[in-house]
Parts: C-alpha cells; sequence; structure tokens
C-alpha cells in the first residue's frame, strides 16, 4: 500500500471520527441547546403561537403571567399596537451566567445561559428594532426561558 494510501486511510479511521465527534458535541452543548430554546420561543411568538411560547417559560414567568393574560397581552401589545402581523428576529451570543437572579427578592438560579434577541418590526408606526436580553435555565430537565425584571 502506497503511502498516500496510508494517509487516506488513517484519515479516514482517525479523522473523521474526530470531526463526528467535535460536530455533535458543539451541536449539544448546553449554549446550543439554549440558543434553540430561544429560537423555538420567538418562532412561536412570530407566528403568533403564543400558547406554545408560553409553554416554554420558566415557572417564576408563569407566575407573573396566567396564561390567558399572556395571549392576549402578547397579541395585543405586539401586534395590534405595533400595527404589525408579524416580524423577524435575530440572536446574538450566548453566554454561561452563574448565580443569576430574575428579579431582587427570587433565590438565585445556578446556571443560566444569556441569549440577546433583535426583533425587528416594520408596521404603522415605521420600522424598528427591540433589543431583549433573554436567559435560558433548566428547571425538571427542560430548557425554560426567562426575563430580567432587576431595577
Amino acid at each position: 500500500m502506497g503511502s498516500s494510501k496510508k494517509i487516506m486511510l488513517f484519515s479516514a479511521i482517525v479523522l473523521i471520527p474526530i470531526a463526528v465527534t467535535i460536530a455533535i458535541f458543539i451541536y449539544t452543548s448546553p449554549e446550543q441547546q439554549a440558543k434553540r430554546i430561544v429560537e423555538s420561543f420567538y418562532t412561536y411568538e412570530q407566528e403568533g403561537n403564543f400558547s406554545d411560547s408560553w409553554e416554554l417559560l420558566h415557572p417564576f414567568m408563569k407566575e407573573k403571567f396566567a396564561k390567558g393574560s399572556y395571549l392576549q397581552d402578547r397579541a395585543h401589545v405586539f401586534m395590534n399596537h405595533f400595527g404589525v402581523t408579524t416580524f423577524t428576529f435575530s440572536l446574538e451570543g450566548s453566554k454561561k451566567i452563574k448565580n443569576w437572579t430574575m428579579e431582587k427578592d427570587r433565590d438565585p438560579i445556578g446556571v443560566v445561559y444569556a441569549t440577546t434577541v433583535i426583533q425587528t418590526y416594520r408596521g404603522k408606526y415605521g420600522h424598528f428594532k427591540l433589543h431583549q436580553e433573554v436567559f435560558v435555565a433548566k428547571v425538571e430537565g427542560e430548557w425554560v426561558i426567562l426575563w430580567d425584571y432587576n431595577k
């Protein structure tokens, strides 16, 4: 067997599995999982599917928003007041934060991942963007969404 065939065989046997392992690790890292939940949440919101987006909220958030109120408020404020039917969004970054608190009187959450969401609206009041840092934590094995209420 020639040396170039040995190198190709070595590459196939060793390097390809390593590359696949790295790709799987990156795709399944907590940062990526958290970012995917944020993407799912805002995709539901974009589609006007506020019931499914509410389901992705952390229990602390669900204490703030009864499901019925959330469904009405999100549709009313974002769609009716802004005069839009939908929006686009993008996500920027993902960083791990330890002992984060949602608001002053809450116990800290051990680990959250923060991602900046930029929602772009085009409506009767013109073109505008909302920037919001969104936090994701794991509760009972499920990733859930939190917003910052610290003053």
